[in-house]
């Protein structure tokens, strides 16, 4: 049986909380190098995760022979370069999200990706639930008629990691997942307060979803984009509001903030069409479909490991690089949220309304 060659760029906290053990149990997937910057740190993850080589450069792992794939889960600094010289090598990518610094650099990622004929996904496990596949299945099929509008509330525990804080301050007494037990490897305190190596806060690391995720149902691109940030006590975005249109005129509202109290969070999502509405609240696993005859579908409540299929998108590129599967989450939907965080970024300096065009 034929296995993927695989290395991970990048080792980092949610490297070996999600793409690591990913690979380590697909059974046609082969984990040939994990990089780190750290020698010692990058023997020590590549010894407790069966890697066979542990690399610090990106030039160590892109002479590996045989290699089939690499996951970009570097700082979002880093991304760029190193996704460019690994689709130049040939390679199957998965990128992490946010995928680039600017829309300028997703699109030429997506585009030497495409003239090379490789695989390349845009690391969303959003895009691998149930809910999402039934919802984009039926915004495709006109089960809602023609789209008019969408509402999205996402909130998340990122405030501080956004300050920089020690982890066991980020999630306090949350009992989110990722608060349930100490992780492998806790995350830079400087991967998500400074923007030269995160790009920005809330707009970079959770917005990223989001825009991802409307391209994902829509199937749309982002014509103009309205935006208003608030960085609270921190150099970085913390509150942000968004006003999209796409390019078929749906109009959306876009509220998303890393300050949610810790008790709670949301990722509501509502689409509006002239036959129809679905609501779906992604954190709880929760989908209704409301049709202009006065009909309610409610689907089936997701399993808690359904809700966040975080081992997903390593999975899906090892399915890609073998032909076993379509790419369930292809980076050109990191590029449409590519272009919607830039468009913010600058709407928010400049106080206007952006088109995605003049970028």
């Amino acid at each position: 049986m034929s296995k993927i060659r695989c290395a991970v760029m990048g080792a980092g906290w949610w490297a070996c909380e999600a793409h690591l053990p990913a690979l380590k149990n697909h059974p046609r997937a082969e984990l040939a190098a994990v990089q780190k910057r750290s020698l010692d740190a990058a023997r020590k993850v590549a010894a407790d995760f069966g890697v066979q080589q542990a690399c610090t450069t990106v030039d160590e792992v892109l002479a590996i022979e045989d290699l089939d794939a690499v996951i970009i889960s570097s700082t979002p600094n880093m991304h760029f370069e190193q996704a460019r010289a690994a689709l130049e090598r040939g390679l199957h990518v998965l990128i992490e999200k946010p995928m680039t610094f600017t829309a300028a650099e997703a699109a030429q990622l997506v585009d030497l990706a495409s003239s090379r004929s490789l695989g390349f996904l845009i690391s969303c496990p959003w895009h691998y639930t149930p809910h999402g596949v039934a919802a984009r299945e039926l915004i495709k099929a006109g089960a809602l008629g023609q789209l008019k509008m969408i509402s999205v509330l996402m909130t998340n525990f990122t405030h501080g990691l956004y300050r920089g804080l020690p982890w066991d301050q980020v999630f306090g007494d949350s009992a989110a997942f990722e608060n349930a037990a100490p992780p492998y490897q806790e995350p830079g305190q400087t991967s998500y307060s400074n923007a030269a190596i995160a790009g920005g806060g809330q707009i970079y690391c959770q917005v990223s979803h989001a825009a991802a995720y409307l391209a994902f149902l829509t199937g749309q691109q982002p014509a103009e984009v309205f935006a208003r940030f608030d960085r609270a006590d921190t150099n970085v975005d913390v509150y942000d509001t968004l006003n999209i249109k796409l390019d078929d005129g749906t109009l959306v509202a876009l509220a998303s903030t890393g300050a949610t109290m810790l008790t709670d969070r949301n990722y509501e999502v509502r689409v509006y069409g002239t036959e129809g509405m679905l609501f779906m609240e992604l954190w709880k696993g929760v989908m209704t479909l409301h049709d202009s005859r006065g009909q309610v579908t409610s689907y089936d409540d997701l399993a808690e490991e359904e809700i966040y299929p975080m081992y997903a998108p390593a999975n899906n590129l090892v399915d890609v690089a073998l032909g076993d599967a379509v790419n369930g989450s292809p980076a050109e939907l990191g590029l449409f949220a590519m272009q919607v965080i830039e468009a913010a970024c600058r709407s928010d300096d400049t106080n206007a309304n952006v088109r995605v065009a003049e970028l």
